[in-house]
């Protein structure tokens, strides 16, 4: 196993609506509680931190981890928009293969508003105008938020380009409520119908209300170890991160004059491609996946991204069920952010959690047969994103 890092322990809170939510301070503590319990070991053991959050104030990370102890660890806080949660993983990760420490904690939370996405300072430049500019030459201007206008017009640009129906998206919103329905951890449990998708306020082009993840609040957390630690204190040592590849925008997503590259494809298949060419597996190996399902169209684009199923094909991937149980591989059984909800900080940590909890077969009337290997994407606009694969070895 050498020095790769064990996921020795995750945990999670509910994710709730920005009404119904604690403050990030006891959520983020909850889930340091609830992964530490996991792993077995006491937070004195801890020796760095990475804590996750993107809107909040300077050391909010503190503040959340003061409330377990105060030992005097290097705790650093990490914001990379929506791939934060993943962010702060990947920093733990290195940190334990780097020898740098022998047990990390990377923990993620956010305590947002209700509403759509906004930019929270105006008197300096956003990390989207050289984004917005490209878009403006794209698409026509609109009132809808700024994220909706990315997604939709990749979602257009994509439909147009393949011929699909705006029906294939709401199949997407459809399948991640019947996953959810499943998950005590997820916001919206309730079934829905392609008619009720479809019929549901339009935002922006193919996109509808019931088509992006809703403002949550929630938190996250995993605790990773080397494996000479693990065994030394008897920790399990049955899931390891296997390999992982953080990519940030390449010049084609500003020259390229496609809605699609804009919102991370590139990246993404980028980080993919690293990681399956790293871990020496393909995506044909893989049987479960959570992915970064801020809108439908994110998740269809996803698909392909991650070479699930080749460029144009994805309406029939979707059509033969390749994306749910009994297919090819499960997509999200968590709900994804569609349905278990996207409070920034914490969704890559979330998704690591239920990534662990399938590959230990612990994930209950959700789990997927078989798993082995399973793969996380998690991206954020601005941009990054981040791929992590997991093994089980015993």
């Amino acid at each position: 196993m050498g020095t790769c890092a064990v996921v020795a322990g995750v945990g999670m809170i509910p994710f709730t609506t920005p009404r119904n939510t604690a403050t990030y301070d006891v959520m983020g503590e909850k889930a340091t509680r609830a992964a530490l319990a996991d792993a077995g070991l006491e937070y004195e053991a801890i020796q760095q931190a990475y804590v996750g959050y993107v809107y909040g104030d300077s050391t909010a990370g503190q503040v959340a981890l003061y409330r377990v102890g105060t030992s005097g660890i290097p705790i650093l806080n990490v914001n990379n928009n929506c791939s934060t949660g993943s962010s702060a993983l990947y920093l733990a990760r290195e940190a334990i293969e780097h020898g740098m420490a022998d047990v990390v904690l990377a923990l993620g939370f956010e305590q947002m508003q209700r509403g759509a996405l906004a930019m929270s300072y105006t008197d300096r430049p956003t990390p989207f105008d050289s984004f917005s500019e490209v878009v403006r030459g794209l698409q026509e201007p609109s009132d809808a938020p700024f994220a909706a206008q990315y997604f939709g017009g990749a979602g257009r640009e994509y439909a147009d380009r393949y011929g699909l129906g705006l029906n294939v998206f709401a199949q997407i919103a459809v399948k991640a409520r019947g996953h959810a329905a499943n998950n005590s951890y997820a916001v919206f449990r309730d079934p829905i119908t392609v008619e009720e998708v479809l019929g549901s306020p339009r935002i922006y082009g193919p996109l509808t209300r019931l088509q992006c993840c809703p403002p949550t609040c929630g938190a996250a957390a995993a605790v990773l170890v080397s494996a000479e630690f693990a065994r030394k204190k008897g920790v399990d040592t049955d899931v390891v991160i296997k390999a992982q590849a953080m990519t940030t925008d390449f010049a084609s997503t500003f020259t390229d004059a496609s809605m699609m590259k804009i919102v991370g494809y590139d990246m993404a298949k980028a980080a993919a491609e690293q990681v399956y060419q790293s871990a020496g597996v393909g995506p044909e190996d893989i049987r479960v996946v959570e992915l970064h399902d801020c809108f439908t169209i994110n998740e269809l684009l996803t698909y392909e991204a991650l070479g699930l199923t080749p460029e144009g094909t994805a309406e029939k991937f979707i059509a033969d069920g390749n994306n749910t149980y009994g297919g090819q591989v499960v997509t999200n059984p968590s709900g994804g952010l569609l349905s278990k909800g996207h409070p920034l900080g914490a969704t890559g940590l979330a998704q690591c959690a239920e990534l662990v909890w399938q590959l230990r077969g612990q994930a209950g009337p959700r789990q997927v047969e078989g798993v082995n290997l399973a793969l996380q994407h998690n991206i954020g606009l601005g941009g990054a994103a981040v791929v992590t694969l997991y093994e089980k070895v015993s």
